[in-house]
């Protein structure tokens, strides 16, 4: 199974290390989990969305951070997510 996290990057100086931990706690679970924190640096948003779709696209579920309501780009894939009749999870 494959999942994607989903979370507050934009303004949090520390969602390096939050993406890394969630993705560490969701691979004793899934055999594949997608992480945008790892994208590179330099895209437009509209760029990154793009990308992040893309990820979601290729997943069974989508979890989101306790922070994502915060972020608009997690607030557009948890609607990404819904629409498409995704599975969704929360940590």
């Amino acid at each position: 199974m494959k999942s994607y996290i989903s979370g507050k990057i934009t303004g949090d100086p520390n969602y390096k290390e939050k993406f890394q931990k969630a993705e560490e706690n969701l691979r004793n679970y899934y055999d594949v989990v997608l992480n945008p924190a790892v994208l590179p640096e330099g895209l437009k948003q509209i760029e990154y969305m793009k990308i992040c779709f893309s990820m979601i696209d290729c997943c069974d579920v989508v979890w989101f951070l306790k922070d994502w309501n915060d972020s608009a780009g997690a607030r557009l894939e948890h609607d990404y997510a819904e629409e498409k009749g995704m599975k969704i999870a929360y940590f």
